[in-house]
């Protein structure tokens, strides 16, 4: 078994993790910003998005959002 990682280490792995599905999925952060309004987190702008990512801490109910905008089905934690 691995060491645990640190809380800076997951936020880093579940930045990259979000940015690397908005890449796949071909969402930029203006579209992002706007689906999230769908998803009840009105008032998120490109540069909300960018700054939460950059900094790799946001609250969880960021992260739900965001893979529900993206159209994520499913998710493994082995994947963060």
């Amino acid at each position: 078994m691995g060491l645990a990682a640190t809380e800076a280490e997951i936020a880093d792995r579940a930045s990259r993790f979000i940015k690397a599905e908005l890449k796949r999925a071909g969402i930029t952060y203006d579209e992002l910003a706007a689906r999230l309004e769908g998803h009840g987190l009105p008032g998120e702008t490109r540069d909300s998005i960018k700054s939460k990512l950059k900094r790799g801490t946001f609250a969880a109910t960021f992260l739900l959002a965001t893979l529900a905008a993206i159209g994520l089905e499913g998710l493994r934690l082995e994947d963060i």
